[in-house]
């Protein structure tokens, strides 16, 4: 049944991208009612692709690449869907859901029967390590989304032409204060899944720390977000300077996501599963 559900999911996100794109253009309310509609459908429909998964491994499932994207692109999709309940912003849909589907199609073509898992990997922090860095990985997707709406609107203004997104997009104080609301949820939970991490390589291999490039990365990217909310604290790094550091964490993000994963060998490579 994962097939099948993940395959409807897929296109449901399809749809929901097109009307996203389409409400950007002709801010039509009832494309937008289609396009939340069939992304909630979809999220539901890909929540239970998981489920599924679950179920038949007997795990988190969160060890092969195939596992991480869909887990990760449907928080992505979950995540915007909450967004969009509590701030109402429905243009940034026409951002996320094109990064949401890429995430997923990579899914679907890398998927991958189930494997045993290797008995250091047997233990109840994978969900929780797995969980709590893909939740914080997701919110930095949605500080992305809203860092790459910020500096459009910027040049929007700076160039006084008032073009296409002008008025589509929010007034850059929303968009700067949005930014800061969701990077104070996805700071802590990468805080958190560093942390479990070290927990789990601790009970797997008998050391919280062995700087695998998995490790090195994630410092890296804490590192980065935990300055960008420091500067915005004591030095006013608001605007355009919070944006731009957003876009590198997020850069930072999916390497090592993907790039240490897929490229880099150490105990996170993929491959090694």
């Amino acid at each position: 049944m994962e097939k099948y559900f993940l395959i409807a999911a897929l296109g449901l996100y399809a749809i929901s991208t097109l009307h996203y794109l389409l409400y950007i253009v002709y801010r039509n309310e009832k494309v937008h009612k289609v396009a939340n509609y069939t992304l909630g459908l979809a999220a539901g429909l890909h929540g239970l692709g998981i489920a599924d998964r679950w179920i038949e491994i007997g795990h988190f499932p969160a060890t092969t690449l195939y596992e991480s994207l869909l887990l990760f692109s449907f928080l992505v999709a979950v995540g915007y869907l909450i967004l969009e309940i509590k701030s109402n912003l429905p243009v940034l849909g026409a951002f996320v859901s094109p990064i949401n589907l890429v995430f997923l199609i990579a899914a679907v073509a890398t998927s991958q029967l189930p494997k045993p898992l290797p008995p250091a990997l047997r233990s109840k922090w994978l969900a929780i390590h797995a969980l709590t860095s893909f939740l914080g990985e997701a919110a930095f997707t949605l500080s992305f989304v809203v860092s790459v709406a910020y500096l459009i609107q910027e040049r929007e203004i700076r160039s006084k032409k008032m073009g296409f997104f002008f008025k589509r997009l929010p007034p850059l104080s929303k968009l700067d204060d949005l930014n800061y609301r969701i990077l104070t949820i996805g700071f802590p939970l990468l805080t958190i899944g560093i942390v479990t991490g070290a927990v789990w390589a601790n009970y797997a291999w008998g050391s919280y720390w062995s700087w695998d490039p998995k490790e090195v990365w994630s410092l890296i990217t804490w590192l980065v977000y935990g300055g960008t909310l420091h500067a915005r604290l004591t030095a006013g790094w608001r605007g355009r300077r919070a944006a731009i550091l957003c876009i590198i964490g997020y850069l930072c993000v999916l390497f090592t996501f993907l790039g240490v994963n897929l490229l880099l060998p150490g105990l996170h490579t993929y491959s090694s599963m």
